[in-house]
Formats: structure tokens, C-alpha cells, sequence
């Protein structure tokens, strides 16, 4: 015992110096070194402050000081390393570098722009961001740079332009008018083509609620949201990007996300600004000092001398806006805060016309614990509008609808006794005069946009973000015209609307990241969505009012009502991505989907996505071959699915009942649509091929995008058999497909120390077809008077109806009076589709320039094959009115008498082209530091907006559309507000 005693006590002897001799051993291996160096930005040689520089694999690392100079020490064994130099806006630099003989390592880098923003990490609806580059779909990103100080007050304003695949038009000059954006084309017929809005992780409403009828100046609930508060939008276009999010996005997805706190001293940024909007042109109009003595008798050329009175001039003004812009962030380590305080009032260019906004703004973000961030965020936003009524589709009263009707010859201006002239005598409608002087319709919104996200870091590996936000807003609208007035309502009108609009997302993923070998990672998303929304409306009209009684209580009840509705839905997802060397990159994905909408056996639904991307310039054939043209090329290809169910109301799915009075006893009245349980959504599959490159060194970046949408299931709604008691049903009975290719230039032709020269080019092409229509038929489609129609083999939305009798030769024939006539097809058809609202291809040209400490920017913005329906002119030119230049022509004895008269069936003659190239923007700025302690920075800004329309249109405006966000009806100008010119004079200082 006591000889296996000693031996062990050797034993232990021998193992204490094992470890001791390896512990020295380990720490001679180890060594301190220390590496510094400059970062710059290449071509311009410019420091670059905040570069983060850090050794791959390790916790060694730092950021660059206001000089582009870093410094940091680091423990590390002998050997080589990679160390990685990255800044936003800037390509991610990896250089190798030798842990060895001496103690001091020196490395400096310059750092190309990098244009397409490839190493942007961005989010694609999971809890984790990814890196562009690992990406199959290309995704878009508006920077908050963009979006200020371009004399926009809505966010969809500011992206005009900017965004590949997007169409932004807008609706209507007014102050708050509607904007539509459509993502690669229309996804739906009977439905809205908006893609989905995503604040933060809650996703928003952005209804165009009606609740009085403005025409297309509605407002849509963007205008509620301060571009000053944007960090950046990503934008996502593509079905394998949108399946993610299931059946509400397959219109596309606009993420906005706002700004956050930074730890620090307290930062703070008042901005202020006026601006002045115009009138940009005024149409041709009837100035002959003569009428008609008969206007009814084309025979009779008798005239008579009158005085003419331009009523252009009764209605637009030159509006005056002031914005108000406060911000302040900062905080510790573990509290950083963003407040926010905005103020804007802005006038229309309709007199009496004005837009209010007030805003505050709260986020804040709380590190709970090491592994836990909680962030909140808080928006309230009162909006208050004075409106006109625009717009002729659904009432005869307003401004301009009056003025499209009026006899220029009658003076507008009121008699003593303050009683305004009928200006339009052939038919009822409103002096214009008199519309933007008594008329009063105004709207109030109240809205609270608020979120609580919680993100947990586990494990190196395992992460999970829960998101709960919530959205709700009341809005209030009153309309009131006086009695004793010229519109249809001569003895008043007066209606008041309600709705409160309440909806929320509950959001629940968590994420798997980890290394498989040396040359594979994964990742993994496992996630759930809950969502809500629901909606209040109560409304009531009345005429017949006592005098100087503006509530509709106190009139004649015409109409009442209210509807209730709720909408719920819910969602799981999966997805997986794999990487390759850091080269190849796939990904796979699968949704279910439900939503209360459909029926019991529909309402859960599978999308799949699956997508590679392939970044051949990290190849070293390719460095060899290529890399001192091609620096960068990447290969991405996609294909997903999507969903949509905007052609649905919550109760659509039914056969509804309408409640009504019968002999004083209460009934019920079957709707004329016939409900159908079984309907499911439509449903969308996209493929997309692209590549991206950059070529000199980083000094040109092409993005480059094919995609090809096929829609199937459309929501239709098919006419009935009389004898089946209804009208019609919605029935799966249509697709559509969209075809398209998408361009995205950067340059930087010069890059120096005082001068910089960028440049963006977009360049957009997308082909509509609706492929399949139930029968084969055609679809009027209602807000255009069956002016544009669904037509199987056509594009959406085209103009359909009376064209022109031709002669051989393709000129107009004429009858034995010398008169225009209507024409029939070899089939004997009386009407042909004539026109098509969707443009052959959009784009845009951006050129930015900055000398020293001045700034300029410059954006022209084109729509090209593009047609519009000129309604204004069909009833100007009419001599039955009398206001158009035309009809001064006949009376100059230029054309025959009522000849206008003659073409106003004849709807071939006001589709016009509305193909235009805008100068959107043009800003300038000077930026320069005080010599006052405590400020940073002062900016001084000039910037004019819609300065100049080329184009051939004879209205006001070719961009307007009087059927507002309507998907199928564009391009029909009727009483609409043109799009006003801006000029905008503002201050940024920076403390």
C-alpha cells in the first residue's frame, strides 16, 4: 500500500507540472499586440469618421475617430487573421494581416461606396436582418437623406422616383391629396394594388376613407406619418421576398423604420420651413369676346358680343405652408431615447384649401439585461384638413366640377346682397366662386401608432424578437353647403361621418445561427403572427336645412347608416437559409396562412418561396479574369408565392341583408350579390432573375431585375341569371399576368476632396395582361363612367368605348355636314378598347453635386406610353357650356360651329397622351459650422418641386386620377387638382 501510495503522489507530481509547463507554454505563445492605422474613403482620400474595424472571429476591434484613425490592442497567438473595415454606405473591406515578430501592426484602408449597398444588413420580415448580399431578391432602400428637404410632406411623396418596379402617382394636388403606388404592376382586380405598410414592426393602415366625397382627393393615412422621423424604407418587391408575410403582401411590403436613440450627450435638431405652392400652368380657355346668339343651331352663325371671364382665377390661389421640425436624442449604455415634436400647416392651391399636421414622437430602448433589449416606441399624430370637393364621379357639386360646366360669359362675382350668379345654365352645378367661398367640408384625425418589441440574445446562437404593435385612429369629416346656393342642392346639404379604425399584430420568431463545417452556416427561423383589425363607421346625410344650420340633425334626413366590421388573421412561418463559403447562398421558406375573410374550408393556406444567390467576384477565377472590371458581380435568382385578400370585406363571403322601413313595420332586403362560402384567395407566383455589378473599382453599380407574375384565382364578380333572383357573385374566376424588367444605375463619375459628382438612373418596364376573364366577357369597371373596362387579352383598366369613323387613308371621315361621326369595327361593334391608363415604362434620373460646402440635387422623373382620358375638355369643347379654347375657335369661325358638340361621343378624342418627363426636384443647400461653442452644424436649403412638365397633354396635369387609389381606373382626369409647384426655403441646425 504504501509503495501504490508514493507511486501516485509521483504521479500527481508529474501531472502538476504538465499543467503547469503547458500554461507557460500558452502564454509564451500568446502576445500583445497592437494595431492602428487610417481609413479613407477612396478616390476623395476623405477620413472617414466611425468606420468599425475589427479582427474576424474575435472580440478585438474599435471605430475610427473623426481623422479615420484607429487604435486597439489585442492578445493573440501567432498566426494570420483577417482583419474587417466596414462603414454604412461603404463596401466591407477584409485584409489579411500576420500575428508575428514584431508587436505593432500597421494597416491602413480605402474604402469604395458601395453603390447597390451589398453589405446593407436589412430586414425581410424575420426577427433577424440579413446581409443584401446573401439575398435572391433585390430589395430597395430609401436612405432618411432622401426623404427630407425635397419640398414632399407625405413619405410616398418623397420615394417618387427613387424606388425601381414602383410607380408612384399622385392622386391629386390637394395639400393631404391620395398617392398610389404599385409595386411591378397591378395584383388585382376588384381589390387595392398598395402594397403592405410595415412602421417598426407594426403593421399600418393606410386606408383612403371616403367619409365625405372629395373625389380623388381622398386622403390616404400615409400623409399622418413625418418623413423627418425616417431612418431608412426597404422596400420589397418580389413574391419570394413578400411570401414571408403571407396573404397581406402580395402587392409588395414599404418598411419603414424609424429613428432610433444613440448613447451620448444629448443631440438636438430644430428645422424649420416655408413654402409657397402655384398653380404650374393654365389650360387653353375660351377668351372670344363673342357667343352664340343660338348655340343650338349649327346653322345659325349669328353672335353677339359678351365679356369673357377666366374662372381659373375664382378658384386657384398661391398657398402659403410653414413646418415646425424638433428633435432630440441620446442616453447611456443601457437607455438611449429618440424624442420627436412637428408641426405642419400647409395651403392648397384651391382656395380654402389647407393641411394641418401635428405630431410627437417618442422611441425609446432599454438593455434589461446583457442577453435583453426591450424597445418602445410611441406616435401620435393629429391630422385637420379644410377640403373642396374635386371630382365629378359620384356628385355634381365642387370647384372645379362646376368650372368644367360653366359658361364663362356670366359673371361669377356675387350681387350686392351677397348672392352668387348660376354659372353653369344647361345643366345644375355649382358656381366656382361660390364653392370655394361657402362651401365648408373639413376631416379630423386623431391616431396612435405605438409597439413594444423585445429582443433576446440567448446564446451566441439563439436569438428571438416578440413585437406587439397597435394602430388606431378616429376619423371625423362634416360637409356643409349653405341653402340658397347654385348647386344641385339649393337648399343645403349637410353629412357627417365617422370611423374608428383599430388594428394590431402579436409577432413571435426566433433564430438559429451557427457554423455546420468551416464552409457552411445556417440559419434558421421559426415564427408566428397573430393580427387584428376592425373597423366602426357611422354616417348621415341631409338637405333641406334651416338657415344657418350646418349639422345634419337639424335638415331633412336623407340617408343614415352604420357597419361594423372585424378581420382577423393568422399565420406560421419556416425558413432556412444556408451559406457557402461565404459565396453561395440558399434559401428555402413555407407559410401557412388564415384570415376570417374566407370560408371555414379556404382559410388556411401554404405559400413556399425558395431563392440562391451566387457572388462569383469572391472567386478567384474571377479576380483573375475579370476583377480589374468587374470588382463585384453577383448572380440571384427567386421564385415565391403570395397571397392577397383585399378584393374581400369581412363579410363579402355572404349573402347580406339589408335593413329597411315597409308601411312602418321593420324588413329586411336581399343585396343584389349573392354571397359564395367557398371563396378563396387569389393567389400569386413570381419568378425573378437579376445580377448585380460593379465595375471600376466601385465607381459604377448596376442592379439588374427580370420578374414574371403570374396572378390566378382573381376575385371576380360574375353576372348572374335574372331568374337566379341576384345580379352577381364574386366567384375565382380571373388571372392576370405581369412581366417586367427593373434598372438601377449609381455612378460616381468624380470623387475628390472638394468636388463630388453621383449620379442614379432607374429605368422600369412592366407588361399587364389580364389572361382569363369568367366567359370571356368584358368588365366595366365601376368610378368610370364604362370608360375603362377589364378585357380578357388586355392590359387592366383599358379605355373602352366609341372611336372615330376613319377613311381609307386612317384620316377622320366626315359626314355630308362636315361633322365627325362615330365609327363601327368589321364585327359591327360600336365601341374598341382606344386607349391603355398603363404606362409602357417609367424612370428616373437623379444628379447630385457637392462642392465643398454646397449641395445640389436634381430629379427628373418620366412616364412614358402613358394615356389619359381627358373628361375635362369632353365638356369644355362642348358648345353647350362654352368654356373651352375650342369652342372660341368655332366662334372665330377657325372650326365648324358645334363641331366639339359632335365629338363629344366620340371618345377616341379625349385620350390623350400623358406621357411626361417632371422636374421633380431640384434642391439646393449650404451647410457650414458656426463659431458658436454648441453648434455642430447649420444647413441652409433651397428647393423647388414639379417645377417643369415636358409633355403634350392638354390639361393641367397628365399625373392626376380622379378615381383616387382606385386600382382598375387610371388615368382619367375629371375635375381633379392639379399637382401644385413648390418652392421651399428651410433651416437645419444641428446642437
Amino acid at each position: 500500500m504504501r509503495k501504490l501510495h508514493d507511486y501516485l503522489g509521483q504521479m500527481r507530481s508529474r501531472l502538476v507540472l504538465i499543467v503547469f509547463l503547458a500554461s507557460a507554454l500558452s502564454a509564451f505563445a500568446q502576445s500583445q499586440y497592437t494595431f492602428s492605422g487610417t481609413v479613407t474613403e477612396s478616390g476623395t482620400g476623405v477620413p472617414l469618421a466611425g468606420a468599425s474595424v475589427f479582427i474576424e472571429n474575435t472580440s478585438y476591434g474599435s471605430v475610427t475617430d473623426f481623422d479615420g484613425n484607429y487604435s486597439f490592442s489585442a492578445t493573440l497567438e501567432s498566426g494570420s487573421y483577417t482583419l474587417a473595415i466596414s462603414s454604412l454606405g461603404f463596401s466591407t473591406q477584409r485584409i489579411a494581416v500576420t500575428a508575428g515578430g514584431s508587436s505593432s501592426i500597421t494597416t491602413d484602408a480605402n474604402l469604395a461606396e458601395d453603390l447597390l449597398s451589398l453589405d446593407e444588413v436589412v430586414v425581410t420580415g424575420t426577427g433577424a436582418g440579413a446581409n443584401k448580399r446573401t439575398l435572391g431578391n433585390a430589395i430597395s432602400s430609401v436612405k432618411a437623406e432622401e426623404l427630407v428637404d425635397n419640398g414632399a410632406t407625405q413619405i410616398d411623396q418623397a420615394i417618387a422616383g427613387k424606388v425601381t418596379g414602383a410607380l408612384v402617382q399622385q392622386n391629386s394636388g390637394d395639400p393631404a391629396g391620395g398617392i398610389s403606388i404599385r409595386l411591378r404592376g397591378p395584383s388585382t382586380i376588384a381589390g387595392s394594388s398598395d402594397p403592405l405598410y410595415i412602421v417598426d414592426g407594426i403593421i399600418i393602415s393606410n386606408s383612403s376613407n371616403e367619409l365625405v366625397d372629395l373625389g380623388g382627393n381622398a386622403q390616404n393615412r400615409l400623409a399622418d406619418i413625418n418623413p423627418n422621423d425616417i431612418e431608412k424604407i426597404e422596400i420589397i418587391k418580389g413574391a419570394a421576398a413578400a411570401a414571408i408575410y403571407g396573404s397581406r403582401a402580395s402587392n409588395g411590403v414599404v418598411q419603414i423604420f424609424t429613428k432610433q436613440g444613440r448613447s451620448g450627450e444629448p443631440k438636438f435638431t430644430f428645422m424649420t420651413n416655408t413654402r409657397i405652392n402655384e398653380l404650374r400652368k393654365k389650360i387653353d380657355y375660351n377668351q372670344v369676346p363673342l357667343a352664340w346668339a343660338v348655340p343650338s343651331n349649327r346653322s345659325d352663325l349669328t353672335t353677339v358680343e359678351v365679356d369673357r371671364y377666366d374662372l381659373q382665377d375664382e378658384m386657384f390661389e398661391s398657398g402659403f405652408g410653414i413646418e415646425n421640425y424638433f428633435s432630440m436624442t441620446g442616453g447611456t449604455e443601457k437607455t438611449s431615447y429618440y424624442l420627436s415634436a412637428s408641426h405642419l400647416d400647409n395651403d392648397g392651391i384651391i382656395k380654402n384649401t389647407n393641411f394641418k399636421r401635428y405630431g410627437f414622437k417618442a422611441n425609446l430602448t432599454q438593455k434589461a439585461f446583457d442577453w435583453l433589449d426591450i424597445t418602445g416606441g410611441f406616435n401620435y399624430i393629429r391630422s385637420v384638413s379644410d377640403d373642396m370637393p374635386n371630382g365629378g364621379i359620384n356628385s355634381a357639386y365642387g370647384a372645379i366640377t362646376g368650372f368644367v360646366f360653366s359658361d364663362n360669359s356670366i359673371d361669377p362675382s356675387p350681387d350686392e346682397s351677397g348672392v352668387y350668379p348660376v354659372t353653369s345654365p344647361a345643366v345644375p352645378r355649382t358656381n366656382p366662386a361660390e364653392a370655394v367661398a361657402r362651401f365648408d367640408f373639413a376631416q379630423k384625425t386623431n391616431r396612435f401608432i405605438t409597439s413594444v418589441a423585445l429582443d433576446a440574445n440567448f446564446t451566441e446562437k439563439l436569438s428571438a424578437k416578440y413585437t406587439l404593435g397597435l394602430d388606431y385612429y378616429n376619423q371625423s369629416a362634416t360637409a356643409y353647403i349653405p341653402i340658397n346656393n347654385t348647386s344641385p342642392n339649393p337648399d343645403g346639404y349637410a353629412r357627417r361621418s365617422d370611423l374608428n379604425s383599430f388594428q394590431y399584430n402579436s409577432d413571435l420568431n426566433f433564430t438559429y445561427k451557427t457554423d455546420i463545417t468551416s464552409s457552411i452556416s445556417s440559419t434558421s427561423t421559426l415564427g408566428g403572427s397573430w393580427q387584428y383589425e376592425e373597423r366602426e363607421n357611422i354616417g348621415i346625410n341631409a338637405t333641406g336645412l334651416p338657415p344657418v344650420v350646418e349639422t345634419a340633425t337639424g335638415g331633412s334626413i336623407l340617408e343614415q347608416g352604420e357597419n361594423r366590421s372585424q378581420i382577423s388573421y393568422w399565420g406560421a412561418f419556416f425558413q432556412q437559409s444556408f451559406g457557402f463559403n461565404d459565396k453561395i447562398y440558399v434559401n428555402g421558406a413555407v407559410r401557412m396562412d388564415g384570415a376570417s375573410t374566407f370560408g371555414e374550408d379556404e382559410r388556411n393556406q401554404l405559400y413556399f418561396k425558395a431563392s440562391a444567390s451566387y457572388v462569383m467576384s469572391d472567386e478567384d477565377f474571377w479576380k483573375n479574369t475579370f476583377g480589374d472590371t468587374f470588382n463585384l458581380f453577383k448572380l440571384r435568382a427567386s421564385w415565391g408565392q403570395a397571397g392577397n385578400l383585399t378584393a374581400l370585406s369581412a363579410y363579402a363571403r355572404f349573402s347580406n341583408y339589408n335593413p329597411s322601413a315597409l308601411t312602418g313595420s321593420v324588413s329586411l332586403i336581399p343585396s343584389t350579390q349573392l354571397g359564395n362560402e367557398s371563396l378563396k384567395p387569389e393567389r400569386q407566383d413570381e419568378t425573378e432573375l437579376g445580377f448585380d455589378a460593379g465595375l471600376l473599382n466601385n465607381r459604377i453599380g448596376i442592379e439588374f431585375s427580370y420578374y414574371k407574375q403570374k396572378v390566378t384565382d382573381l376575385l371576380l364578380q360574375r353576372v348572374l341569371a335574372p331568374s337566379s333572383g341576384f345580379s352577381s357573385r364574386f366567384e375565382n374566376v380571373g388571372n392576370l399576368e405581369n412581366t417586367g424588367v427593373e434598372v438601377l444605375l449609381r455612378g460616381a463619375p468624380i470623387k475628390t476632396k472638394d468636388f463630388n459628382w453621383d449620379l442614379t438612373a432607374t429605368f422600369s418596364k412592366n407588361k399587364n395582361e389580364v389572361t382569363n376573364v369568367a366567359g370571356g366577357g368584358r368588365i366595366a369597371l365601376p368610378g368610370s363612367f364604362s370608360t375603362n373596362y377589364v378585357i380578357e387579352g388586355q392590359p387592366l383598366g383599358v379605355f373602352y368605348h366609341g372611336f372615330y369613323a376613319r377613311n381609307e387613308d386612317g384620316s377622320i371621315a366626315l359626314d355630308d355636314a362636315g361633322y365627325p361621326y362615330r365609327g363601327q369595327t368589321e364585327e359591327g361593334e360600336r365601341s374598341k378598347v382606344i386607349g391603355d391608363p398603363n404606362p409602357d415604362w417609367f424612370g428616373s434620373l437623379i444628379n447630385e453635386f457637392t462642392y465643398k460646402d454646397f449641395g445640389l440635387r436634381v430629379q427628373l422623373d418620366a412616364v412614358q406610353g402613358y394615356d389619359v382620358f381627358n373628361w375635362n375638355r369632353r365638356l369644355l369643347d362642348n358648345v353647350v357650356f362654352g368654356g373651352g379654347y375650342n369652342v372660341g375657335q368655332e366662334l372665330l369661325g377657325n372650326r365648324p360651329k358645334g363641331y366639339g358638340s359632335a365629338q363629344a361621343s366620340i371618345f377616341e378624342e379625349f385620350v390623350e397622351d400623358g406621357s411626361f418627363v417632371k422636374l421633380r426636384e431640384v434642391a439646393l443647400s449650404y451647410t457650414f459650422k458656426p463659431k458658436w461653442e454648441h453648434i455642430d452644424n447649420v444647413r441652409f436649403s433651397l428647393v423647388g418641386r414639379n417645377l417643369i412638365s415636358w409633355d403634350d397633354y392638354s390639361g393641367w396635369d397628365p399625373e392626376v386620377s380622379a378615381a383616387g387609389q382606385s386600382n382598375g381606373v387610371r388615368g382619367f382626369d375629371f375635375a381633379t387638382v392639379p399637382i401644385p409647384r413648390t418652392y421651399q426655403l428651410g433651416v437645419n441646425v444641428s446642437f
